[in-house]
């Protein structure tokens, strides 16, 4: 990013980046925007092996949790006042809890919030980093991460506002790993191997 698109970046409004989200996504479905820590980030749509691994967690979640959904498509309003914009690859939270609250949904009553790494420059910053503060801000009880780079499964939990998430639990993959409360689902990630570049 330009030191002139990052000086427009911190000036920008969430209602103006909303628009720009918007239109951005009209006029070109294969990259998603996000808002987080005062600057836009750019998610480009993933390769099939990324697709693979969310749609065995969805399968996971659903045998384990049917009254649940994992949505890969809800956008998120993060960070402790709800100013950032987050699309995280999964959002656990009870079925049709997000009827009728738009591109951008308030966090509360959302379970878990799912990322899995990308083979791209800003993977580092934007999953291991600011995506856990801002989910732990918004009191998002659960935040998983797939790490393709590492060969892991990081449970992040325990949220507070000021720490980020106070336990991260790493099991390297191939691993048994249990989600805590309230998600209470346990996951065998053999099978996840098939799904590693």
């Amino acid at each position: 990013m330009t030191v002139m698109a990052e000086r427009a970046s911190s000036q920008l409004s969430v209602d103006m980046f909303e628009r720009i989200a918007e239109f951005a996504e009209r006029e070109d479905e294969t990259v998603r925007f996000e808002f987080i820590d005062g600057r836009i980030g750019l998610r480009k749509v993933t390769n099939g092996n990324h697709g693979a691994i969310t749609m065995w967690l969805i399968r996971q979640c659903m045998r384990a949790r049917p009254e649940l959904d994992l949505n890969p498509l809800q956008g998120l309003k993060v960070e402790a006042y709800r100013q950032g914009r987050a699309r995280p690859d999964g959002v656990l939270a009870p079925v049709d809890h997000f009827v009728g609250q738009g591109d951008w949904a308030d966090p509360h009553g959302v379970l878990m919030a799912v990322e899995i790494t990308s083979y791209d420059s800003d993977t580092h910053n934007r999953d291991r980093v600011e995506k856990p503060r801002a989910y732990a801000e918004a009191g998002i009880p659960v935040y998983l991460l797939i790490d393709r780079d590492n060969l892991t499964v990081l449970v992040h939990s325990d949220p507070d506002l000021e720490d980020g998430y106070r336990d991260i639990h790493v099991v390297r993959l191939g691993g048994k790993v249990t989600l805590p409360d309230p998600v209470g689902i346990d996951l065998d990630t053999e099978e996840l191997k098939l799904y590693f570049d």
